[in-house]
């Protein structure tokens, strides 16, 4: 039997303009709050909910505002990681980014799946 994994990584594709980023983070708080190892992959128009400013245009009431989803997420351990041909894609450096954002392949999300953590795709 395989130990039970702490680990739990979220694969997010959906932007500024999905209700699913603010529900994603939500959950992701949720699973640190649970104590999990909680990391954050973001691609396509994800990237843009850490591009500086980005996530101020996103509110899903009766959710927190995504900013300060953001932030809780970062403040208590969450790790954020993004595609690096993604943010090419938008013309974004590191220095557009919210400060704790890695720019980094999917070998990091992968390299946590091997070691049997939990994924969930928004």
């Amino acid at each position: 039997m395989q130990a039970e994994s702490r680990n739990l990584v979220i694969l997010m594709t959906k932007g500024i303009d999905s209700e699913l980023s603010s529900v994603a983070f939500t959950i992701a708080n949720g699973g640190l709050t649970a104590g999990l190892k909680v990391s954050v992959f973001l691609t396509s128009s994800a990237i843009d909910l850490v591009r500086r400013g980005g996530q101020q245009f996103t509110h899903v009431p009766p959710l927190d505002p995504l900013a300060a989803l953001i932030a809780d997420f970062q403040s208590h351990g969450g790790v954020i990681w993004a595609c690096p041909p993604c943010v090419k894609a938008r013309g974004y450096e590191q220095a557009d980014l919210l400060d704790g954002v890695v720019i980094v392949g999917a070998s990091a999300m992968h390299a946590e799946i091997k070691t049997g953590a939990a994924t969930l795709s928004f």
